[in-house]
């Protein structure tokens, strides 16, 4: 998907920040609150991955409540096809990368909680640093301290 062209469009350029904004830059790495809160809230579910096709259960239950059934409207929300103005191929562009990143997410949570080991801590706290430090200089580059 082309981001950069479809957020500048006329409808879409003015509820979303242009992808060269340096809070955009920040974005990934404020994903770790984000990542805490959800694995607080979901902490109480944990026995859903013993069960009988688990991780299944577990991204349905994630598209739906992160998705298809959010608190407010937005794009390819229930409620953001009723209330917003943003025209249809906006909701149905983030159906496919929806259902990506919940099945890759429900996926390999699931294979982590079945197969535990140090390796996996090893590798997430890499790339949660790796993340995090991207996100840094992406943000200090947009804003001209770093140059490109």
């Amino acid at each position: 998907m082309n981001y950069k062209a479809h957020f500048a469009s006329e409808s879409m350029s003015v509820i979303m920040r242009p992808v060269d904004d340096p809070v955009v830059a920040l974005g990934p790495g404020m994903q770790i609150i984000r990542g805490i809160i959800i694995a607080l809230v979901l902490l109480p579910f944990i026995d859903v991955f013993t069960s009988k096709n688990g991780w299944l259960k577990f991204a349905g239950l994630v598209l739906g409540l992160s998705y298809v059934s959010t608190v407010g409207p937005t794009f390819g929300s229930f409620e953001g096809y009723i209330y917003t103005k943003i025209p249809l191929q906006y909701h149905i562009l983030g159906i496919p990368e929806a259902l990506l990143y919940t099945s890759l997410f429900s996926g390999l949570l699931f294979f982590w909680y079945k197969k535990p080991g140090r390796a996996w801590n090893i590798i997430t706290a890499v790339m949660v640093v790796l993340i995090v430090m991207m996100s840094i200089l992406g943000y200090l580059s947009g804003l001209g301290l770093i140059e490109q």
